[in-house]
């Protein structure tokens, strides 16, 4: 916990006046606000979002459904089986930006909701008109992606790239002008000096703690690994729970055609590996419900 100071020395040490310290207080306010609601209990019934990064469709180019995603519709069913209310989001039906890395600048130059593409305006895309609030709503979210140079998907890369703006961001001290960097800058600074550990919303607010997350690849030949690696690491920096045998990786081989793939990873060796991953994300999600998301520490000043 950082010493309390007063506003007077805030003040005097981030040289800025006393409108501009009620403009910090009031994204803090609104933080407190948020983590309160955060740390309500759940008693709706388990909402389970399937996200695809898969680019394939037998209506478009490739002329084939997804291997990914039909794994990925197979566990979302057995979720469902088991209660969940799920929704399946593929990726490439959405209008999703690419994120321009403000939070590179200062974690408070990066906002929630995005302010590089704001809610309900012109610019605006789906991620923050309709992809935010599916992830804020789900109590687990099962992402599936195919092995694309051995890495995840282009679709998957940039949809994790724009949920920055769940993870850590706050309100726009100036919503009038809210890139501006001076600004964001000493309202970083504010944080570090003020942020409570002790506090939940305090600082920089974690939209994804406590939900589940598990993960389905596909692939013809090496880099599953490598693409579940780079979906756990994020993700759990992001604050996402994983369950123990929480992914499942389908692969076919470089010594079949690419065109025998699918029989190989659809078969019901991984469909049964689907259903498995479906129990174990909502044993997760049942146990979790026992502890509020904002129990689970990090350090709430740090940029």
């Amino acid at each position: 916990m950082v010493a309390k100071l007063s506003d007077k020395e805030i003040i005097k040490l981030l040289k800025i006046d006393s409108k501009t310290l009620g403009m910090f207080k009031k994204v803090r306010e609104d933080a407190l606000k948020e983590a309160a609601q955060m740390a309500q209990p759940k008693t709706k019934r388990i909402k389970v979002l399937g996200i695809s990064g898969s680019a394939r469709d037998s209506n478009d180019m490739a002329q084939e459904d997804s291997n990914s995603e039909a794994l990925l519709r197979k566990c979302l069913e057995s979720c469902k089986k088991m209660g969940a209310d799920i929704e399946l989001v593929p990726l490439r039906k959405y209008n999703i930006q690419h994120c321009k890395a403000c939070y590179s600048t200062a974690n408070t130059h990066c906002h929630f909701y995005c302010t590089c593409y704001p809610k309900g305006k012109p610019t605006a895309d789906d991620m923050t008109n309709i992809l935010y609030d599916k992830i804020i709503a789900a109590d687990a979210i099962i992402f599936a992606t195919p092995v694309n140079n051995f890495k995840i998907s282009t679709l998957m890369a940039k949809f994790i790239d724009r949920c920055i703006s769940l993870d850590g961001s706050l309100h726009p001290a100036n919503s009038k002008v809210p890139k501006d960097r001076a600004l964001n800058i000493k309202h970083m600074k504010f944080i570090e000096l003020t942020a409570d550990n002790s506090v939940p919303g305090s600082g920089l607010l974690r939209r994804f703690l406590g939900k589940v997350a598990g993960v389905i690849v596909t692939g013809h030949e090496a880099g599953a690994s490598l693409a579940i690696s780079q979906m756990f690491m994020t993700l759990n920096d992001f604050g996402m729970i994983f369950p123990p045998f929480s992914h499942v990786y389908a692969m076919s081989s470089i010594c079949n055609p690419t065109y025998a793939d699918k029989p190989i990873v659809s078969s019901r060796c991984y469909i049964g590996e689907t259903e498995l991953l479906a129990k174990n994300v909502m044993t997760a999600v049942k146990q979790s419900r026992g502890i509020k998301p904002t129990d689970w520490v990090y350090d709430y000043g740090k940029n």
